[in-house]
């Protein structure tokens, strides 16, 4: 597997992209967004968006036919204070990796869970599945968002109270949409270490728009 870095802001956000041997043209794309204290500006604190979630178990052979890319939020920010900025980086990703646009996910725990649940609101139609961890949305929006969802939490988060995802979960099935919750019985904050497994990728490539 290739692991490429980007420091600079042509891509908008630094980055690092997980790049499989098996990856042929117009590979599905994952993009995964960290957590807080995973903030930087790029340069040597790059490698903070590999310590958690799923960039500690892609490999050339669950990731096949994917790329993986783990943007970098500046630490003066969040990732809920840049979704137009996360859309222009998205659109610069597509492109340079010619990715197919009906297989792009979406994913992120905690501030990235956040992320998640508000990119996808906001442009529904980009994604073909999503799956945020220990986050949440705006509940109003939630019939907006019509791809798969697959949402994790821990019942004994005392960072972020599971009713963020139980709300969000609870106003997509009134609407029948397409999404399944793992809520994990003793788990506190660190819930990606039971959701963000080889099974969530092999579930995001299943899935097309």
């Amino acid at each position: 597997m290739k692991i490429e870095k980007y420091y600079d802001n042509e891509y908008i956000f630094p980055f690092m992209a997980f790049i499989p041997d098996t990856a042929k043209e117009n590979p599905a794309l994952i993009i995964h967004l960290h957590g807080v204290g995973e903030r930087g500006f790029g340069g040597d604190d790059l490698e903070r968006v590999t310590v958690h979630g799923l960039p500690k178990v892609v490999n050339d052979g669950n990731l096949k036919n994917c790329i993986m890319v783990c943007p970098q939020c500046p630490s003066d920010t969040f990732w809920v204070a840049r979704i137009e900025s996360m859309r222009k980086y998205i659109d610069k990703i597509v492109e340079k990796y010619n990715v197919d646009k009906c297989r792009i996910y979406l994913c992120g725990l905690s501030m990235g869970g956040y992320g998640t649940w508000y990119t996808a609101e906001a442009y529904p139609d980009l994604f073909a599945a999503i799956a945020p961890c220990c986050g949440g949305g705006m509940v109003w929006y939630a019939p907006m968002m019509k791809m798969p969802i697959w949402a994790f939490h821990g019942r004994e988060d005392d960072l972020v109270d599971v009713s963020e995802t139980i709300n969000m979960v609870e106003k997509l099935k009134k609407f029948d949409r397409n999404v399944k919750c793992d809520i994990f019985e003793g788990v506190g904050h660190n819930s990606w270490d039971f959701g963000f497994t080889p099974e969530l990728i092999e579930w995001f490539l299943e899935q097309h728009k």
